[in-house]
């Protein structure tokens, strides 16, 4: 490993051994590699920003360093799951937290694995961390209040900002994957805050095995299964809240920052939204498939249905014209 460290900083003179890391299975799910959960902070979350698309790291960039002004994060950690890329492109993704900013290290994965991304990791040093995707800005406030509920239900649950269902097709004797206006029992890793433990919950329970290859395969459904673990454990649904999120990656999102923006600090993100794996043909179908199987695995369906969202506040929702649109009377243009 020295000598391995040794090579990368003489090929990549800006690569900081205590900032790039190339992670390894093998000692994942030694309960000796982790730190003990008693000294883990619940008053702070770790962010774990997965990344794949080089297409998407000036975005990502910019969603790093957002998270790491944030009061609540003690780090962040970018989760690199392309092998191809060079070191020196992901270099510069890295910092070391100066002006009482949260440190962002890049830690390659040992293969494009989903899976990698609950991997439980020495380094993570809080009870809680809220797992995202390289596409969704989220507003300071709204995460602090995620994690606000998170905590308010005892760390049970998974919180997210972005909720499914599953729904059973009784002709073909079949799960499916649907959206229901009344009902959920699924929230995404596009946002998601879920106890550290079940990182080890999901990466080493033997039980797991067949569906993390099934994940492998498919190159999907991670975030459904880390739903079935929780739900398994919990005995409940996940907890939707309610906030201001900007989805990159959805196909109706038509902004665009101009190449302009990111001398002044902006992403400079392009379309975006086409190399997500939610663009893919069928990629409904494949999830409901999953989940199907996921029940024949486990010899069991875990997963609960939740009703509702957690809003911070009410308030008057009236609209206003602003700029020559109708915007809610509260937002800021």
């Amino acid at each position: 490993m020295l000598l391995k460290t040794f090579l990368l900083a003489l090929l990549f003179p800006s690569f900081s051994p205590l900032f790039f890391f190339s992670e390894s299975y093998s000692d994942a799910c030694d309960p000796r590699s982790l730190p003990d959960p008693l000294t883990l902070r619940l008053d702070r979350l770790t962010v774990l920003i997965n990344g794949y698309s080089e297409a998407r790291l000036p975005l990502l960039r910019s969603l790093a360093a957002s998270y790491a002004t944030h009061p609540l994060i003690t780090a962040v950690f970018i989760l690199w799951g392309n092998p191809s890329t060079p070191a020196a492109a992901l270099s510069s993704l890295t910092t070391h937290g100066d002006g009482g900013f949260a440190p962002i290290s890049v830690h390659r994965q040992p293969s494009p694995s989903l899976n990698a991304r609950f991997l439980p990791r020495a380094d993570i040093r809080t009870r809680a961390v809220a797992v995202c995707d390289d596409d969704v800005e989220i507003e300071p406030r709204t995460l602090a209040f995620a994690f606000a509920v998170w905590r308010s239900r005892g760390g049970a649950a998974l919180v997210g900002l972005f909720a499914r269902s599953h729904d059973l097709d009784l002709e073909q004797r079949r799960w499916i994957y649907a959206m229901h206006p009344d009902r959920y029992s699924i929230v995404l890793t596009k946002f998601m805050i879920l106890g550290t433990d079940y990182l080890r919950r999901y990466s080493c329970w033997g039980r797991l095995s067949e569906a993390r290859r099934l994940v492998d395969r498919e190159r999907n459904c991670e975030d459904i299964l880390m739903n079935f673990v929780a739900a398994k454990e919990s005995g409940a649904g996940p907890v939707l809240v309610g906030g201001r999120v900007r989805d990159w990656g959805d196909p109706r999102n038509n902004g665009v920052i101009s190449n302009s923006s990111v001398a002044n600090g902006g992403s400079g993100v392009v379309g975006i939204e086409r190399v997500g794996l939610s663009a893919r043909g069928g990629h409904r179908k494949k999830r409901g498939d999953c989940i199907t199987e996921f029940h024949r695995m486990l010899g069991e369906m875990p997963l609960r249905y939740s009703y509702g969202k957690v809003v911070d506040g009410v308030r008057e929702q009236g609209l206003c014209r602003k700029g020559g649109r109708l915007v809610l009377c509260d937002h800021q243009e």
